[in-house]
C-alpha cells in the first residue's frame, strides 16, 4: 500500500538534518542548506524551509523512506519553492528515486525515476521540468510549461493517474495535462512510414508552372548598365597620356532584369504527396505505463548561480485531496509575503533617500565653504615707508 507519505514534515522540524543526507560524491564542493523562512514571510515559524546558502554551487541532498509502488493508485508529488533571491540561473526541482539511491553518493548521474519542478536560467529558460524514466532513459515532456519567476512561494504539483494520464498544477491550478503516451516518447510510435511506399514518378506536386504561351517581349533585353549620357570628357584629359576616354557607366533605367514566363495554376497538380503509414510492428501498448514499481527516495540535485531558494512542504502521496489540503493556506502565505516585502522595500527606499539627502547636504556645505573662501577679505600687509 502506498498510503500517505508526507516528507514535508521533515523540513518543518529543526531535526531535518538527521534524516536528510548531504552527498559526499568526490569532485565537487557541494553547497549547504540552512533552515529559515527567508527575509520576508507570513509566519516566520510556519514558513520555514531549507534554503540554498552559497552562490555558484551544486547542491546534493536526499533522503530515503520505506519503499512503495503505485499500482492502481494516483501518484502525487508536491512541494513549494520560493526564489526570494530573484534567481538568475538555477534549478528548483525534485528528483524521485528508487531504492538504488545511495544518499551519501548522490550526484548528477545518479539514476532517478522522476524529475519535476521549475528551472530558470536567464530570460530564455523559465520552465517546469517533467522528466520520466523509462527503461533507463530519461524522457522529457514534449510540452513547454512555464514556471513562476517571481520572489514568492509557489506550489508545484504533479499527479500521475492510473489511467495513464497526468496533471501539472501550479498553486493548485492546472496548467497542463494529457496522456503519458502522447506527451512523452515513452514507447515506440504507434504508426511509422511505410518503408515500401514510394512517391509515384508521375506525381506532380508543383502548384504552379510557367505559362507555355507566355513569350518574351522583343524589347525586353536591355543592358543592365549604360554609359552616362551626361558625362563629358574632362578638359585636362590627355588621350596620349591617359588613354582613350570612356564615360562612366550608370544603371540603365530601362533594364528589366532576366525575363521569366509568368506562372499559372498547374492543371496536373495533385497536391503534396503524403507518405502512407502502417502499424509499427515494434509498438506494444503498456496498460500500466503510469506505474512506479518502487519509489524509495527524494532528493535535491541542483546547480544555482545565486543562492537563496527555499524548499518546503515536500509531499509524496496517493491522496489527491490530501495534497490539495496541504497547500490550502498558500494564498494566505503569498499575501503575507507580499506585505512583508513591501515593508522591507519601503524601509530600504527611505534609507536610500535619507542617505542621498545626507550626501546632498554634505555637498552643499562644501559648496558654502568654497564660497566663503572666495569672499574672504584680502589681507594688506604693512610696510615701513622708505
Amino acid at each position: 500500500m502506498l498510503g500517505r507519505k508526507l516528507i514535508g514534515l521533515l523540513l518543518l522540524s529543526d531535526s531535518w538534518e538527521k534524516r536528510w543526507i548531504y552527498s559526499k560524491h568526490p569532485g565537487k564542493e557541494f553547497g549547504k542548506f540552512v533552515r529559515t523562512a527567508g527575509k520576508f514571510f507570513n509566519n516566520e515559524e510556519k514558513d520555514k524551509g531549507i534554503q540554498t546558502s552559497q552562490d555558484a554551487r551544486f547542491y546534493a541532498l536526499s533522503t530515503k523512506f520505506e519503499p512503495f509502488a503505485t499500482d492502481g493508485k494516483d501518484l502525487v508529488i508536491q512541494f513549494t519553492v520560493k526564489h526570494e533571491q530573484n534567481i538568475d540561473c538555477g534549478g528548483g526541482y525534485l528528483k524521485i528515486f528508487d531504492c538504488s539511491l545511495e544518499p551519501a553518493d548522490m550526484h548528477g548521474d545518479s539514476p532517478y525515476r522522476i524529475m519535476f519542478g521549475p528551472d530558470i536560467c536567464g530570460p530564455g529558460t523559465k520552465k517546469v521540468h517533467v522528466i520520466l524514466n523509462k527503461d533507463g532513459k530519461n524522457v522529457l515532456i514534449n510540452k513547454d510549461i512555464r514556471c513562476k519567476d517571481d520572489v514568492y512561494t509557489h506550489a508545484y504539483t504533479l499527479i500521475i493517474h492510473p489511467d495513464n494520464t497526468y496533471e501539472v498544477l501550479i498553486d493548485g491550478e492546472k496548467v497542463e495535462g494529457g496522456e503519458l503516451e502522447s506527451d512523452w516518447e515513452l514507447l515506440p510510435p504507434r504508426k511509422i512510414k511505410d518503408p515500401e511506399a514510394k512517391k509515384p514518378e508521375d506525381w506532380d506536386d508543383r502548384a504552379t508552372i510557367p505559362d507555355p504561351d507566355d513569350k518574351k517581349p522583343e524589347d525586353w533585353d536591355k543592358p543592365e548598365h549604360i554609359p552616362d549620357p551626361e558625362a563629358t570628357k574632362p578638359d585636362d584629359w590627355d588621350d596620349e597620356m591617359d588613354g582613350e576616354w570612356e564615360p562612366p557607366m550608370i544603371d540603365n533605367p530601362e533594364y528589366k532584369g532576366e525575363w521569366a514566363p509568368k506562372q499559372i495554376d498547374n492543371p496536373a497538380y495533385k497536391g503534396p504527396w503524403v507518405h502512407p503509414e502502417i502499424d509499427n510492428p515494434e509498438y506494444n501498448p503498456v496498460p500500466d505505463l503510469y506505474a512506479q514499481k518502487e519509489i524509495c527516495g527524494v532528493g535535491l540535485d541542483l546547480w544555482q548561480v545565486k543562492s537563496g531558494t527555499i524548499f518546503d512542504n515536500i509531499l509524496v502521496t496517493d491522496d489527491v485531496e490530501y495534497a490539495k489540503q496541504a497547500i490550502a493556506d498558500l494564498k494566505e502565505t503569498q499575501e503575507g509575503e507580499k506585505k512583508a516585502k513591501e515593508v522591507i522595500d519601503k524601509a530600504e527606499a527611505e534609507k536610500a533617500g535619507a542617505s542621498d539627502d545626507k550626501k546632498d547636504g554634505a555637498d552643499d556645505e562644501d559648496d558654502d565653504d568654497d564660497d566663503d573662501a572666495d569672499h574672504e577679505p584680502q589681507v594688506v600687509e604693512d610696510h615701513d615707508e622708505l
